[in-house]
């Protein structure tokens, strides 16, 4: 039996790190303090990283951390400390984009495997090889090419590992490369720092006069506001193609996020039915295959900036004993509502109703509103800490 590609998860923090690694991701990609694309992520300290390097490891698990910011002649000096750190401490990979990085992690950490960025728009086989005899492991396919053309890299230079994003939020620039942050906001998305000005809605006027008729709708367009990738029913064309690695996207995106979607791919992998449904249950854009199958004209969400999922993520499971699940308050419940439960076992998608509900002191709680409030909820299974409660509407609920 063939080998599963890689499921990789983003990693914005420490406890986002645990919770990819509870739900079936098989590596991490994970920023430091500088040098990443998402620098109003979390991130992670030399310590941290270290510490995060260390805990995946220890579950049999590989990280990889972005150094993929469009360089400058002023990072080069921190840029050759920073590789050299993430060679000692162990990491499994950088993700880089500009050549003279390239050449200079290959200088002082010869032993760190180096994958291309999807910044740095690989788009075709012969691209992908010349990279791969420059010392590139792996490459980032950029989001623009089809299944097809992905399957061609394979074909001509087999030894080059492929990546391909399967899920989450798009650019609607060209792999990426965005001035539109750094015009509106002075913040440049080439250095991590993109305020997703994207996202706004947009209205168009001429100077002096009235609006023009360039909106949508009396609300205004979402005009650059590109869907969100989901390619979830098509992991065997990927497979088919020979791609080594899933990617997820979202180092900004919640915990709830994360689990419920490295979750989905993880039982999708291993055979199990339904997991698109599960996709729409949490916060997401109206999915697209984007360009897997060929050019696609609609790839942009003209409507809204986001849909709410189907569930809402009511709390954190801490542990559980003697017939009640200790659980850590995110949003609002009440006695009577029923919970669904997000899980990596088999307890995944029951459902029980909270029929009582105390505080730490033993005093009965009807309506949970203290945020992060922990209490005692009965339940009819033995949840782990990590396991998470959400709840059903009213509607499916009955």
């Amino acid at each position: 039996m063939n080998k599963l590609p890689e499921l990789l998860a983003p990693a914005g923090n420490f406890e986002k790190l645990e919770t990819a690694i509870l739900y079936g991701a098989d590596a991490v990609y994970l920023g430091g303090k500088s040098f990443s694309l998402r620098a109003f992520s979390d991130n992670f300290d030399e310590e941290q990283m270290k510490k995060a390097i260390s805990y995946a490891h220890g579950k049999g698990k590989k990280v990889y951390v972005t150094a993929n910011i469009f360089a400058k002649n002023a990072d080069f000096g921190a840029l050759s400390d920073y590789f050299s750190f993430l060679q000692s401490a162990g990491a499994d990979a950088a993700i880089v984009t500009d050549a003279g990085v390239i050449s200079l992690a290959k200088k002082v950490a010869p032993k760190l495997c180096l994958h291309l960025s999807t910044q740095a728009n690989t788009t075709n086989a012969y691209a992908a090889k010349f990279w791969y005899e420059q010392g590139i492991s792996r490459v980032v396919a950029a989001r623009e090419m089809s299944v097809s053309e992905v399957a061609k890299i394979k074909e001509v230079c087999p030894e080059l590992e492929v990546e391909v994003f399967v899920h989450g939020a798009m650019c609607i620039s060209y792999s990426g490369r965005c001035l539109l942050s750094n015009y509106l906001d002075a913040r440049d998305s080439n250095r991590g720092e993109c305020v997703q000005a994207c996202r706004r809605k947009y209205f168009v006027r001429s100077e002096g006069k009235e609006e023009c008729e360039a909106e949508e709708d009396g609300r205004g367009t979402y005009i650059f506001n590109s869907k969100d990738l989901n390619l979830l029913p098509y992991l065997q064309d990927l497979i088919g193609a020979g791609v080594d690695s899933f990617k997820i996207e979202g180092r900004m995106k919640s915990g709830y996020y994360l689990a419920t979607v490295v979750n989905a791919y993880r039982r999708a992998l291993s055979g199990e039915k339904g997991m698109e449904e599960e996709l729409c249950k949490c916060a997401h854009r109206a999915y697209t295959t984007a360009f897997a199958f060929g050019e696609n004209a609609h790839t942009v969400n003209y409507a809204d900036s986001q849909t709410q999922g189907r569930r809402a993520y009511a709390a954190n499971v801490l542990g559980s004993e003697n017939g009640f699940v200790l659980a850590e308050m995110r949003n609002r419940f009440r006695i009577g509502d029923v919970f669904e439960i997000l899980s990596p076992n088999e307890y995944f998608n029951k459902t029980f109703v909270a029929e009582n509900i105390m505080d730490e002191a033993g005093n009965k709680v009807e309506d949970v509103k203290r945020v992060q409030q922990k209490v005692r909820i009965s339940c009819p299974y033995p949840l782990s800490a990590g396991d998470i409660l959400r709840l059903v509407p009213e509607n499916e609920a009955h």
